[in-house]
């Protein structure tokens, strides 16, 4: 039962944080990490112990997936390049150039174990990011962060791995690490493309046979990132990079035919998730500081654990891994941009960008969180040889300390280095989706076009139909408004008729949107997040045309 009681009270409060944040002018990640220190306190003595590999797989693949089903996909492919660098180049850069500067700042971290700490600190948090910046990122910027974000996990997890395993037994090798790393990351995307594939499939067949109860596929879908994740870890390869590509094949299954309720419970159930899980690991965190504080009382006869040298480790290591992404994005800008310039190449930077301030914004916006913190814990506290793993309370202390540094710094920076600069492109993003509208809008004008409907008997019949629409709509507006059902069991008879002839009509033109909106999406004239935002819109007229049939049942 305390269990049932943790998890309650955790949800409680991730809710309760929730609403301290309009109040609080302090970001949502912040608060939750101050609220899991404060039940953490003795005089309330909530404690969590947390399993490292628990964690991971209950956390980390929903998180993932969800952000890798809501990623835009064109955006993706459009920015690959500066994706894939930040992901994969610069984590390797960051453990090289951050485990040599840690062995140098701390020579009582051997070298293996300071690789692993640089590795560890590697993968970003584009929540955190997304929660602090409000939305006000560039759009570019925070598809450029999220795909990095999806992609970096992955990467530096494997190369922690590495280097615990290094540490572990003394050996390392470059050649088999390089190439164990390319059938990680290869065979974890090919695993989860495929089950997710095999998902759709599987819903689709049910659909034809008539099994589209909305709950049944939703539950399905909420089972996916775990089964990824579990069956990619036993085949060897990443889990959490199945995860990400379970969620990014993901969003082309969501167009099955006949799933509009499905959908929208969906996309409830998944939101609803997606603010409990991000509350509760920030929540986590929180409840994790004393342990890690007390660590410090440990070795408090050790000259090393002294509180100005704690505090001096900490932002030594954070400035320098925030040097170093911000030298490799303002390198790769001026690279690319002089790609383009001589070759013809894109590769992601534009002519007349201020360089040095999205570098910096990219910088502060390498936000540590989750994946750091359960990487970290998950130290092993002995070697080999049964002798303990060498300073590894220092470690974790190193790497709480900058995951609460970077959100800090970002809290004040950011706000500071957007102040003045255009937001993005949501003006384009609006311009594009009223050019959707007005496309399926006219698909929906020349369906009913088509409909023949049946001429009235004797009179006028044109002026029969304009009457009688602008008689129906005036009464569906009254009836809207007062919600009166009919007296009689005629009226009623008639009023179902006209409800269900209205609907059969309404749900056509709806359904003759949707297709021109996935044939424009097929052929690249709209990115995944316009057809989101419309499908989305679609499937909530559809579902409310569709519940006004019932009622004159």
């Amino acid at each position: 039962m305390q269990t049932v009681y943790t998890v309650l009270i955790l949800l409680l409060v991730v809710g309760g944080t929730r609403l301290a944040a309009q109040l609080i002018p302090l970001p949502l990640p912040l608060i939750q990490i101050a609220a899991g220190a404060a039940l953490a306190w003795p005089s309330l003595g909530l404690h969590v112990a947390l399993d490292p590999e628990l964690f991971m797989f209950l956390f980390i693949p929903p998180l993932l997936f969800a952000d890798g089903w809501r990623m835009p996909k064109g955006e993706f492919w459009k920015m690959r390049w500066p994706i894939l660098t930040l992901a994969f180049a610069l984590v390797l850069f960051t453990v090289v150039g951050g485990g040599v500067f840690i062995h140098l700042l701390i020579p009582e971290i051997p070298w293996a174990a300071a690789f692993a700490l640089a590795a560890v600190l590697s993968p970003t948090d584009a929540l955190a990011v997304s929660a602090i910046a409000q939305n006000r990122l560039p759009k570019r910027l925070m598809h450029v962060l999220q795909g990095e974000a999806l992609m970096n996990d992955a990467s530096g997890l494997v190369a922690f791995k590495f280097a615990i395993a290094a540490a572990m037994t003394g050996t390392f090798s470059l050649m088999d690490a390089s190439l164990n790393f390319l059938l990680v990351a290869v065979g974890g995307l090919a695993s989860g493309v495929f089950l997710s594939w095999l998902l759709g499939r599987i819903r689709a067949w049910m659909i034809r046979r008539g099994w589209d109860d909305p709950a049944t596929h939703v539950v399905l879908m909420l089972l996916l990132p775990f089964a990824c994740y579990m069956i990619a870890e036993e085949l060897g390869v990443s889990g959490i990079l199945a995860a990400v590509a379970a969620g990014m094949m993901q969003s082309w299954v969501d167009l099955l035919p006949r799933q509009t309720n499905t959908r929208l419970l969906n996309r409830s159930v998944w939101s609803m998730l997606e603010f409990a899980f991000n509350g509760v690991v920030f929540l986590l965190l929180g409840l994790q500081l004393p342990d890690i504080l007390k660590s410090v009382a440990h070795h408090a006869d050790d000259v090393m654990w002294r509180s100005s040298l704690l505090l001096f480790y900490v932002l030594a290591v954070f400035a320098v891994l925030l040097l170093l992404r911000f030298g490799w994005v303002w390198c790769y800008w001026k690279v690319s941009v002089r790609f383009e310039q001589w070759w013809g190449i894109e590769l992601g930077g534009r002519a007349g960008e201020p360089v040095l301030r999205l570098s910096a914004i990219s910088a502060l916006s390498g936000v540590r969180g989750a994946v750091t913190l359960a990487g970290v814990l998950s130290v092993p506290l002995l070697l080999h040889d049964g002798s303990a793993f060498p300073q590894r309370d220092l470690i974790i202390f190193i790497a709480a300390g900058v995951i609460l540094v970077s959100l800090i710094a970002a809290t004040i920076g950011l706000p500071i280095l957007l102040r003045g600069l255009p937001a993005a492109s949501n003006d384009q993003r609006e311009l594009e989706a009223l050019a959707v509208w007005r496309k399926t809008a006219a698909a929906a004008i020349r369906m009913l076009e088509g409909e023949e409907m049946p001429a009235s008997a004797g009179g006028d019949a044109d002026e029969t139909a304009r009457l009688a629409e602008m008689k129906a709509k005036l009464m569906a507006e009254y009836r809207h408004e007062l919600d009166l059902a009919p007296d009689s069991k005629e009226a009623r008879e008639r009023a179902r008729a006209l409800e269900l002839a209205d609907q059969a009509l309404r749900i056509k033109a709806l359904r003759a949107q949707r297709l021109e909106l996935y044939r424009m999406r097929r052929e690249h004239e709209i990115d995944d997040e316009t057809m989101r935002e419309v499908l989305g819109e679609l499937d909530n007229q559809e579902a409310w045309v569709t519940s006004k049939a019932g009622r004159w049942v």
